[in-house]
């Protein structure tokens, strides 16, 4: 990999309420990703996707990004941030112009993506995306590319995500008073679907639940694009608090009993085992927890009950987002669960039973360079992130301006784009 030439730096960073982390890719003259480093490190000053405490966010983003610039051995001035709270929402905007029969040419497209941008209605607030999905001729959906094709008709859906301005000018700020340019912000659904499902699935139908460690993000998609997205406000934080509060123990020592000793499922030999509640070096450290034995040891079958009843709750939460976005009620049935949670064991077997559904557990992809230690759910996003930045896919706000004074019919028309293009260019 050091033998390759990189023509191009991405910067990237997940501010999650867990984790923070960090990413700098290059890609290669041959148009090959490679990830030139990565880190992370626990989260401050965030919660819910939310920033809490500025100070603490902001030394959290810069050590973060520091980490993995060390281990690039590049520095990088700009970055892409992804978003996963701020409320976030979609919508799907249609959008159709008169063809009147004849073939459709690249203009055409240009006009018809530059007037979608009078389709978006924001409502107040903040444009995350406004990207076109498919495009429809004469009720003919899922055409990918229109040009050189006969219509009447040529329409276009326009999938637009939509968040709150306030936490995002926070987020921004943030990352900015980490002496960082923000490329962009991404919404966590649209980058972790780029990275955990595949294009088939995209266009099937399939539901990609981000379990996170303070929030859960449903969101469906369909005919190749996000067709509605649903947050709810719990995470596997919940599963760790319960854990601290069934047996009156540290929130450390609950997280690092679900991750070593969790599960979703439980087994008959459960009940004989008996797990330690200290970690190697806390041994004596404080008080027995409730109902540990005198070498503080608890069964693991009563911490396995403590996790399946909190997942109990949050699967029928899910199950209650899946249906008010409408999903299996005509095609998709898989879901497809990603985030730092998706990493607790047994985890696709119970939601499996709980959503009577087929559940697969979705990782980050094996990008060349990625350390193993990010190849895994919780860094889907991440890995997303340089993903869509290599992608650049158009958005609708920035494409055609120059296309929408622009008259298009006839020979004046074109005396017209002769005279524009002279304007433009001397």
């Amino acid at each position: 990999m050091a033998s390759q030439r990189i023509s191009r730096v991405f910067g990237a960073v997940n501010l999650g309420s867990f984790r923070i982390s960090a990413i700098v890719a290059g890609l290669t003259e041959t148009g090959e990703m490679i990830v030139l480093g990565s880190a992370h490190r626990a989260s401050q000053g965030i919660r819910r996707g939310y920033v809490t405490d500025m100070r603490e966010a902001t030394h959290a983003v810069r050590d973060a990004v520091e980490r993995a610039e060390r281990m690039a051995n590049h520095s990088v001035s700009r970055v892409w941030i992804g978003c996963s709270g701020a409320g976030l929402t979609s919508t799907i905007s249609k959008v159709e112009i008169d063809i009147g029969g004849r073939r459709i040419e690249q203009e055409d497209i240009d006009l018809l993506l530059a007037s979608a941008r009078g389709a978006i209605q924001p409502d107040g607030r903040t444009v995350l995306h406004a990207q076109p999905a498919q495009y429809t001729l004469d009720g003919a959906h899922g055409v990918a590319d229109p040009v050189g094709l006969h219509a009447e008709r040529l329409a276009v859906d326009i999938h637009v995500m939509l968040a709150d301005g306030a936490p995002l000018r926070n987020l921004h700020e943030a990352v900015q008073n980490a002496h960082l340019d923000v490329e962009g912000v991404v919404g966590s659904p649209l980058a972790a679907g780029l990275a955990c499902l595949s294009a088939e699935e995209r266009e099937l139908g399939v539901a990609l639940v981000e379990f996170g460690g303070d929030v859960t993000n449903v969101a469906v998609y369909g005919d190749g694009m996000i067709m509605g997205v649903a947050s709810i406000p719990t995470g596997s934080g919940a599963i760790t608090d319960a854990i601290a509060s069934a047996f009156g123990i540290r929130r450390s020592a609950a997280e690092r009993l679900k991750c070593v000793n969790g599960s979703a499922i439980a087994s008959p030999a459960d009940h004989r085992e008996m797990i330690p509640v200290d970690g190697p070096g806390d041994e004596a450290s404080g008080p027995l927890a409730r109902h540990a034995d005198d070498k503080n040891r608890i069964p693991r079958a009563e911490l396995v009950a403590v996790i399946t009843a909190q997942l109990g709750r949050l699967m029928e939460d899910i199950n209650k987002a899946l249906k008010s976005l409408g999903f299996g009620e005509k095609r998709g049935h898989q879901v497809v669960f990603t985030g730092a949670g998706a990493e607790l064991v047994g985890l696709a077997d119970f939601a499996q039973s709980a959503l009577a559904k087929p559940v697969r557990i979705g990782q980050a992809p094996h990008i060349a360079g990625l350390a193993d230690a990010h190849v895994k759910p919780g860094f889907a996003t991440l890995a997303g992130l340089v993903l869509y930045a290599d992608a650049d896919p158009i958005d609708v706000r920035t494409y055609g301006v120059k296309f929408q004074s622009v008259s298009r019919y006839g020979r004046m028309g074109t005396v017209a784009r002769v005279w524009q293009a002279f304007r433009e260019y001397f």
